[in-house]
């Protein structure tokens, strides 16, 4: 007789022990304050459009939040100024985003108060726990497939441009600082993607989420401890991908107690199957591996595109290149008086196709939207907070190191004779790696 494809439902009797009362009420305050925080943010938005630099804004800044985020602002916490809306509000550690953590968490008490009292007979949430997994399951997936791949295709912290390169070291922000160690490791970069990644693919099968959600929660708690000790605002966003985190390892929290603690042995945890049909689990089972490679691709495509515009796959300054002023003369004085800005030029940085700065004599950076044609050798300058400022100069480059800039600015005649500076001086570029080193290079 031939085999025949099993058609009847799954037998899965194993018993479900009833929940105490204080594991109920977590478990429904758990679903329905993540359940809106993720609504509320990102989160949720990660799985149609990867959201670093996404146009997309937060759900919880779209009405009928958003209306009552600003009167609770108003209302309960005084605050006398408009709330910001730039960018992601509700994802971010601004005022709008911290409100809105409030109010979720209000309205999640509440919620949690009414369900216990309509849902009070219920013995416990097995059937339902199966889903939500499956829904925080993604949800904190995404999230780690976004912000992995911009590491691993170093993006989220580039190598420090020329202006960082020049900044002296006092003058960076504790965020500063970070950005531009960070990015100066590359290879240490790549490598914390790649941890953020992998737990992100193995959140996405059934089999491995377990594993995947331990790796998350290291790698969120080393970025939160980052965001807490560097000033970075997504702390607030951070510490709840860490409860995400925590709410998918709680049901093998004891089995992990038993082995890592105890030093005993365990039996596996009961497979939860979200069918009771072996067909119908297969098919849920693909959906979720098609999602997974629908967020990695997603996220693959977007990052292809940003290494092309800001990563080292960007185009670079036709004058790029740190330049020294070595002459300069206002209105044909060759000892200019100080121009409109209060300043003399020490340096020009020439670094992306439409930017440049001059660097001040006290260190200080003065950035200009850029506009260079190199046929006609002209460059022509504006500022971004005066849009009827423009500048306007000729170039000319008697030698790979030398540049000369005739033009008007600030109602000035300006000439500058510039000596091109050799970025392998700096030795955060220049030290490279060592194997061997007979004694700590710390400079």
């Amino acid at each position: 007789m031939s085999p025949q494809l099993q058609s009847q439902p799954i037998s899965y009797q194993q018993q479900k022990p009833e929940w105490n009362p204080a594991l109920r009420i977590a478990f429904r305050f758990s679903v329905a304050y993540l359940g809106l925080f993720c609504a509320a943010t990102q989160i949720v938005t990660s799985l149609f459009s990867a959201t670093q630099g996404s146009d997309i804004p937060d759900p919880g800044t779209l009405w009928p939040l958003r209306p009552l985020v600003v009167w609770t602002a108003g209302h309960i916490f005084h605050v006398a100024v408009p709330l910001s809306l730039e960018g992601n509000s509700a994802s971010g550690d601004c005022m709008f985003g911290w409100v809105t953590a409030f109010c979720l968490l209000v309205i999640a008490a509440f919620a949690t108060v009414i369900w216990s009292v309509l849902d009070r007979k219920r013995k416990n949430y097995a059937a339902l726990h199966k889903w939500v997994r499956l829904f925080f399951r993604f949800m904190l997936a995404g999230q780690m497939l976004n912000y992995g791949l911009v590491k691993v295709i170093p993006l989220q912290m580039s190598y420090p441009s020329l202006t960082r390169l020049l900044q002296p070291f006092g003058t960076f922000s504790p965020m500063g600082v970070l950005w531009s160690s960070i990015g100066a490791a590359p290879a240490y970069e790549i490598f914390a993607g790649c941890a953020e990644v992998i737990g992100g693919v193995l959140l996405i099968v059934p089999r491995t989420a377990t594993l995947g959600a331990l790796i998350c929660l290291a790698d969120m708690t080393q970025v939160f401890m980052l965001n807490m000790t560097y000033d970075v605002p997504v702390k607030l966003f951070a510490f709840h991908l860490i409860l995400l985190a925590c709410f998918l390892l709680a049901p093998d929290v004891p089995r992990l107690v038993t082995v890592l603690f105890l030093d005993r042995a365990t039996p596996p945890r009961p497979r939860e199957q979200l069918f009771s049909s072996l067909r119908a689990n297969r098919i849920a089972l693909a959906a979720q591996i098609v999602l997974g490679l629908w967020l990695l691709g997603l996220n693959l495509h977007t990052v292809r595109q940003y290494w092309s515009i800001y990563g080292g796959g960007r185009q670079y300054s036709a004058l790029y290149g740190i330049w020294e002023v070595t002459q300069m003369s206002i209105d044909g004085e060759p000892r200019p008086p100080l121009l409109t800005d209060n300043v003399r030029w020490r340096r020009v940085i020439f670094d992306f196709p439409t930017r440049m700065a001059f660097q001040r004599m006290d260190d200080s950076v003065a950035r200009y939207g850029a506009s260079i044609k190199v046929n006609d050798k002209t460059l022509a300058l504006t500022k971004d907070d005066d849009k009827n400022w423009k500048a306007s100069f000729i170039f000319q480059s008697p030698a790979p190191d030398q540049l000369i800039l005739d033009g008007d600015m600030d109602r000035h005649k300006v000439h500058m004779q510039l000596k091109l500076l050799d970025r392998k001086t700096f030795l955060l570029v220049s030290r490279g790696f060592h194997w061997i080193q007979e004694l700590p290079f710390n400079r």
